[in-house]
């Protein structure tokens, strides 16, 4: 985790199967319950976006293939590129 955002608390619930999972920490090399929470919200986070990346890419990759006149600017803007 990158040390030079401010740290805050937050108050939440958690399941007691988690709060086990929690008291575990550091047999997985975490410090404190802390940061292992910050790394697994930082993980969530990070497949979050790729999910979204993704979903961007496939929608992007559908117009491109229904549109005849994407293509062809395509098409031209390659020719134009240095082989």
């Amino acid at each position: 985790m990158n040390e030079r955002y401010s740290v805050k608390q937050a108050k939440f619930s958690v399941h007691e199967a988690q709060v086990s999972f929690l008291d575990e920490h550091a047999m997985y090399g975490f410090k404190d319950k802390s940061s292992m929470v910050r790394s697994a919200l930082a993980h969530l986070k990070e497949k979050l976006d790729a999910q979204q990346l993704k979903e961007s890419a496939d929608l992007y990759a559908e117009i491109y293939e229904e549109s005849a006149e994407l293509q062809d600017l395509a098409r031209t803007g390659t020719l134009e590129w240095p082989q």
